[in-house]
């Protein structure tokens, strides 16, 4: 399958085998911080909604909070990573971190605590933007692939984190001391990538690659093909992760609240274990000349079905068809890299935050959208399973109809290519 070519071939500097697992590990220490600091809401709501009197649509503008500042720093990110580098731009955000943690420890509102979690949401931002741009210079392409399902399943290991182990861990030292040691564990990171993370030679400004705007990033045939599954399908994901899945096996399966965070639990588990095996095959897969854009074409279509059977089984889907549906979207995650292969070195910070910035608003989308068609369904007389079945099905169309756009786009290439 033939891939567009880059704008430019760029400047190649690998970093030697030693280096770049050390550089890996420091970035991924920063990243499972930051996936713990994204999911840890769910967990502290309960103990936040009765020490602090918040009312439901609280708890979800403070889990969107972290959001909000998240997409708020990702295109003047993208700029800042190409001119100064991962490192400088990494250890500036996390400074914003720590503020942000030290002001949720001393939160005594409601405004307090919101505004504390839009610091910690920009201050987060880089955490996975800035590896990848790093990794587009110094790995290879084999090596970049890998990374990227890697930095993933540190994520995993974050949102892991931020279940079972965060509520064994409230009757010792409470919310305030989590985030007291959360700060802590942000600075340490901070030390350790100023330390490990080689330094950025800015780009040549006469090299016309290190022109490249937002404008062109987006007018980009190959990114520009990814748009609609990073927004649907890879947005979709992450939101039926992160909120969906849970009311799902409550309100529909009959879940209790404990079985559901259990079933959270696993859910995450199973993400883990999916992302630690993309890493280990990718480069094989590589070397076999099988592009990510062929797996995506072969893979999204079970997550599809695994939607329909979720639909179709309704209060007998429990979370191993969630998790079945999470894993199986796995394969979308190839589309980010991709984008930053597709386009030059100089430009991976901008190609990277651009393409992060449609996921981010795709995962919001989706989250509010499936919470409005559930009410609408629910305003309309039907009964609450009938509600998330009918609000997961306009998911599922939409997310469909997200995949055949791309597989049009690609039997294009495919043609073209095939022209004498």
């Amino acid at each position: 399958m033939t891939k567009q070519k880059p704008l430019s071939s760029g400047h190649a500097e690998r970093l030697g085998r030693r280096a770049a697992t050390v550089v890996f590990l420091t970035f991924a220490l920063a990243y499972l911080i930051s996936a713990l600091l994204r999911a840890i809401t769910a967990t502290l709501s309960p103990t936040l909604s009765a020490e602090l009197a918040l009312s439901a649509s609280d708890l979800g503008l403070l889990a969107g909070g972290y959001f909000f500042g998240f997409a708020l720093m990702q295109l003047p990110l993208g700029t800042w990573l190409d001119a100064y580098g991962p490192r400088r731009v990494s250890v500036g955000f996390l400074s914003v971190a720590v503020v942000g943690c030290v002001a949720f420890a001393l939160a005594t509102s409601f405004p307090a605590l919101l505004l504390a979690r839009v610091l910690i949401g920009m201050g987060v931002s880089a955490c996975l933007m800035a590896p990848l741009t790093g990794y587009r210079r110094w790995f290879t392409p084999a090596a970049l692939l890998r990374a990227n399902s890697w930095m993933l399943m540190t994520g995993s290991m974050g949102m892991v984190a931020a279940t079972l182990p965060v509520q064994w861990l409230m009757p010792l030292v409470g919310w305030r001391g989590l985030f007291w040691g959360l700060a802590a564990l942000v600075a340490i990171s901070m030390v350790l990538l100023a330390w490990q993370v080689p330094a950025w030679r800015r780009p040549d400004r006469a090299h016309g690659a290190s022109q490249v705007g937002y404008r062109q990033v987006a007018q980009h045939p190959y990114f520009r093909q990814m748009v609609a599954i990073g927004f649907f399908n890879y947005g979709g994901m992450v939101a039926v992760q992160t909120l969906w899945a849970a009311p799902w096996m409550v309100r529909v399966a009959g879940y209790s609240a404990q079985d559901s965070a259990l079933g959270l639990f696993a859910i995450n588990l199973c993400m883990l274990t999916a992302f630690w095996i993309w890493g280990l095959v990718n480069p094989y897969l590589v070397h076999r000349g099988v592009a990510p854009e062929r797996l995506i074409l072969w893979g999204l279509p079970v997550s599809l079905g695994v939607l329909v059977c979720i639909v179709a089984m309704g209060p007998a889907a429990g979370w191993p068809m969630w998790a079945l549906f999470c894993v199986s979207s796995t394969v979308v995650s190839l589309c980010q890299p991709a984008v930053a292969h597709a386009l030059p070195p100089e430009a991976a910070g901008r190609a990277l935050s651009a393409f992060n910035l449609v996921i981010f608003v795709g995962i919001f989308v989706v989250q509010w959208g499936i919470g409005l068609l559930v009410d609408a369904g629910e305003s309309l007389g039907w009964d609450t399973v009938a509600s998330f079945r009918a609000a997961i099905a306009v998911f599922g169309l939409l997310a469909a109809g997200a995949y055949l756009g791309f597989w049009r786009g690609q039997t294009g290439v495919q043609r073209v290519a095939a022209l004498p």
